[in-house]
């Protein structure tokens, strides 16, 4: 299913359409379990003058900007990952940046109800360009990415070739060059809630969430989250006009956006590890090092999702997967890799 933009709802028969775009979300997880689903959403902004202060780190000890009910919705303006510091092609990188101060995130947003022991879900629902020229960023940074040395992956060569790509980015296309033109694909690489007690930088995915750079992750997609503190705390950033499989050079097209969610609480679903729905599959999601324990990770956690909530034999599950089971790369970058295993809904109707 292609999602369609706020602007295309918004032409003449909107409300036919937004139906149509939206209809698979009323048979959802969240549709069906959320406790604020029901209710008509109060809508907030989380401009970048209430947000304030952006964040490095993901954890317990930052002060709240913004406290909603479950079912609301929240217009946020997300700054890119360099925070706006690279604005030409002249820029450096080393020049530009002081890392870990990168990738800032808007929150913590308070989820009132949300405790321990729930799941937080977050539905995308639309992602637009910010600014009244929108460029994207994409650069190569020394030291990071899939096919060099980095800190964590030590060699004696030198590093990569110091670049910086702008790229004019719009609703429908990001123009990558003259000869390429790709997809709008936008997408939120960093979306997390607090962990109990540890400050994460936001570079990190683990299992509380973090920067998976996911592409599935994107409008019409509802992520759901483990609840760790009270209030969920809710941490978003990072977004991606588009972004291949394992994000291979450290970047994507990075952007700043005008992100809409709509947020709730599923009370009692105890979740380990993040999981995502979309209209046609589910997925789990696994972040570790070396890449295939992300990857063990991701598909051990559907295999006992199966098992629990669709009636499925555990090693029946397991050999099935291994005929119709679907894996995503999200980034091969970080201090920790990401894998999303999934399946189609249709296989897990009953029969």
């Amino acid at each position: 299913m292609r999602y369609r933009s706020p602007s295309e709802i918004m032409i003449g028969g909107s409300g036919r359409m937004a139906r149509a775009a939206t209809k698979w979300l009323d048979g959802s997880i969240v549709a069906t379990r959320g406790v604020g689903w029901a209710r008509k959403p109060r809508l907030h902004a989380l401009s970048e003058a209430v947000q304030g202060k952006y964040h490095y780190t993901i954890g317990p000890y930052s002060d709240p900007v913004l406290y909603v009910q479950p079912g609301d919705r929240i217009r946020i303006e997300t700054r890119d990952a360099f925070e706006g510091a690279i604005r030409t092609e002249r820029d450096k990188p080393t020049k530009r940046l002081r890392m870990p101060f990168v990738n800032p995130q808007n929150g913590p947003i308070m989820i009132e109800g949300a405790e321990p022991g729930d799941a937080l879900a977050v539905h995308i629902e639309s992602m637009l360009p910010r600014g009244e020229n929108p460029r994207g960023t994409c650069c190569m940074i020394p030291h990071f990415g899939a096919l060099t040395g980095t800190t964590l992956t030590a060699t004696l060569n030198p590093p990569l070739p110091e670049l910086t790509r702008k790229v004019h980015v719009d609703e429908k296309q990001v123009r990558w060059s003259e000869r390429v033109t790709l997809p709008y694909n936008p997408h939120i690489g960093t979306l997390s809630t607090s962990p109990e007690i540890d400050s994460i930088s936001t570079l990190t995915p683990d299992s509380h969430g973090g920067n998976m750079d996911l592409p599935d992750m994107g409008p019409g997609s509802i992520t759901y989250l483990p609840v760790r503190a009270e209030g969920a705390r809710l941490f978003i950033g990072d977004a991606h006009a588009c972004q291949g499989d394992g994000e291979v050079c450290g970047t994507a097209v990075e952007y700043a956006s005008t992100t809409t969610i709509r947020v709730d609480v599923i009370k009692g679903w105890t979740l380990d590890w993040p999981r995502l729905e979309r209209e046609d599959f589910i997925m789990t999601i696994g972040s570790a090092r070396p890449l295939e324990d992300a990857a063990r990770i991701a598909y051990r956690e559907l295999v006992l999702w199966m098992e629990a909530e669709y009636g499925f034999d555990r090693w029946d599950a397991y050999m099935m997967l291994s005929q119709c089971g679907r894996v995503r790369l999200g980034n091969f970058v970080d201090p920790k890799y990401t894998v999303g295993a999934g399946i189609l809904k249709k296989y897990l109707a009953p029969a």
